[in-house]
């Protein structure tokens, strides 16, 4: 049995909202999701697995409609789902009596439940979410009921807030395989159990790789055997960039170092530049120029001045400024804490001189 395992797609969600391509990142969510599509017919997928969180919000009816109509160009491979923190079924939501295509099975109880599907001999279970948030662990006493079929979990949730999950424990329940979603970072435990991560990152924190698993599954009455790959499949990526000032640095200088690391990484991806080290003191590096690189959501500059200490100390023995310099030195070593600290104080101070 061929299955791919996809969670946390977002449709709806607007990465980089406030940026100008946050209308591009919206369209693209949904691109990826027909990428999926496509490659499950082109590879004769029999189980398409979505691991909760589908939508980014409650979906309204129109972008049911247009899901459903994706789903219904699959040509052999049948779809489970479940509903998560993001998309539950509140008192009002869509999902309640939507007629899918009967390729698709949504396990729609607030109870754990399960759906077999004969043809590829495959029994999955799941829960769908019916509030934000579930603090209670839920999966942990959670077993197969028939050893002789292909029994796949469906679990959405790994945190303090989102159904707490013991991995080990679950390991050990007999289930085949473990679909994981919730977590937007790919991740696999042991080798039947595995976060798909998101279909496309949301936001500059989730850097790294982002896409979908894809595995095979045979059993022969008790034994099975898996095969599973996680394949990187995002159309843009986030980076943290970290550019390294050597003294004498410009500004000019620093912004070709960046032009050669968008063209390095690729200039469709998302930029987090953070700048590092010690700079000549005549030298300021201005946020914005970067920021018209290209895709540049943010700018962290974390340099510190190269200010001569001695000769500062000896033109401000008299004021707060030589006051700091040797208060300073006296109580802490030269470790980085303390040159830290010396930096941004000084740099603090001298500011408020002028």
């Amino acid at each position: 049995m061929k299955f791919i395992h996809i969670a946390d797609v977002h449709i709806g969600a607007r990465p980089d909202a406030d940026f100008p391509w946050g209308v591009e990142r919206e369209k693209e969510i949904l691109t990826s999701f027909n990428k999926i599509i496509d490659l499950c017919n082109e590879q004769k997928i029999d189980l398409l697995l979505i691991a909760g969180d589908l939508f980014h919000r409650q979906p309204l009816i129109r972008e049911l409609k247009e899901i459903n109509y994706c789903f219904d160009k699959l040509i052999r491979t049948q779809v489970v789902f479940i509903a998560g923190n993001h998309d539950y079924i509140g008192a009002r939501s869509n999902y309640i009596g939507f007629a899918w295509t009967n390729k698709v099975h949504m396990l729609s109880e607030e109870a754990m439940d399960s759906i077999y599907l004969e043809d590829i001999n495959t029994e999955i279970y799941g829960f769908s979410y019916h509030t934000r948030d579930i603090m209670e662990p839920r999966y942990h006493k959670v077993y197969p009921g028939c050893e002789e079929r292909i029994n796949i979990l469906l679990a959405h949730g790994g945190d303090e807030k989102n159904i707490p999950i013991d991995k080990k424990a679950l390991q050990n329940n007999g289930f085949d395989y473990i679909a994981l979603g919730h977590i937007h970072k790919p991740e696999q435990f042991g080798d039947r159990m595995a976060y798909a991560g998101s279909l496309e990152p949301m936001d500059k924190n989730e850097t790294g790789e982002r896409g979908y698993i894809t595995g095979e599954i045979e059993k022969d009455l008790d034994i099975s055997t898996i095969e599973l790959r996680f394949v990187p499949n995002s159309i843009r990526q986030y980076y943290k960039v970290e550019l390294l000032v050597h003294q004498g640095m410009t500004n000019g200088a620093m912004l070709d170092m960046a032009k050669r690391k968008i063209q390095e990484y690729g200039i469709k991806n998302i930029y987090v530049f953070q700048l590092t080290g010690i700079r000549d003191t005549d030298i300021m590096f201005h946020k914005e120029d970067f920021k018209a690189l290209g895709n540049v959501v943010e700018v962290l500059d974390e340099t510190v001045p190269d200010y001569n200490f001695e000769a500062l100390y000896q033109e401000n023995q008299d004021n707060i400024i030589g006051l700091y310099i040797q208060r300073i030195r006296e109580s802490a070593s030269q470790n980085v804490v303390a040159q830290k600290a010396l930096y941004y104080g000084i740099e603090a101070l001298l500011g408020a001189k002028q």
